[in-house]
């Protein structure tokens, strides 16, 4: 074979090394949040009865946040977590690497599916909601908490309703958080793990201060908009007709019926 021929050859077979050897890199050689040292000074344990239903009998139960994996849409169907006054710190940290969950059994899907895909790595518990600890902040990096967003979607309106559901949280000295994208058949998928991509996410909030609970609910396309994240408030009740999760169950009816029946926009408008 000619020199002509070796060098791109040559060429061609390294390329296609780096490719799968990034691609197949072994997932446990990579960093992961360590927890055996941690404080929990700065932290409560989430209450479980404001955890929903899960559709695919697979709650992964992390220390600083909770969440249901759909591995069909190889991503979380809902994340819960309690954000407390406490919680609302900015420490700056320096940003991880995206890391598989290895709690989940089926595995959690490869960031490597959303290069060049077009869409962010999107939060659902948002990085900044976990500042209060630099390994509760890593642990947001695993890719069960992540799902695929428009960019102007993550960047905008997503991020507004993050910013807002923390100052609540300083209001009223802690709120109930569960979040995700609406999972159904026929969603566009990226990646070869076809991971899907929501067309809208849900955000809901709850104030359990002084006694009594009250709840928003958020049902927001996934694309950019101006509009304010109220106009897509809803109630529990609505999410739950278009995710089909029971959201809190574990809560008396006497409590959760009402709790997911009324939108108060005033309510939460005044703080």
């Amino acid at each position: 074979m000619s020199r002509k021929l070796i060098y791109p050859l040559l060429i061609i077979l390294v390329t296609v090394g780096l490719f799968y050897a990034e691609k197949y890199v072994d997932k446990q050689n990579e960093s992961y949040p360590d927890m055996s040292q941690e404080t929990v000074e700065a932290y409560s344990e989430f209450n479980s009865d404001y955890l929903p239903s899960s559709t695919y009998n697979t709650v992964i139960k992390h220390k600083y946040y909770t969440l249901s994996y759909a591995e069909p849409f190889e991503q979380a169907e809902w994340v819960a977590y309690e954000l407390s006054k406490n919680h609302v710190v900015n420490n700056n940290y320096k940003r991880p690497y995206y890391i598989t969950d290895r709690k989940v059994s089926t595995g959690s899907a490869d960031w490597r599916n959303y290069k060049n895909s077009g869409y962010d790595r999107g939060h659902l518990c948002a990085a900044a909601d976990r500042e209060f600890s630099e390994n509760a902040y890593h642990e947001t990096f695993l890719t069960s908490n992540i799902s695929p967003q428009n960019h102007e979607f993550n960047a905008g309106i997503w991020n507004r309703l993050e910013q807002k559901t923390r100052s609540w949280a300083k209001k009223f000295d802690g709120v109930h958080v569960v979040t995700g994208g609406v999972l159904k058949k026929g969603l566009l998928t990226i990646g070869d793990e076809e991971v899907a991509v929501p067309e809208h996410f849900y955000k809901i909030i709850v104030d359990y201060s002084q006694g009594n609970h009250r709840a928003i609910a958020f049902l927001i396309p996934n694309q950019a908009t101006s509009d304010s994240y109220y106009a897509y408030a809803v109630t529990i009740d609505d999410v739950e007709r278009h995710t089909g999760i029971d959201f809190f169950s574990n809560l008396p009816n006497s409590i959760e019926k009402p709790l997911e029946a009324k939108l108060d926009v005033n309510y939460w408008k005044n703080y």
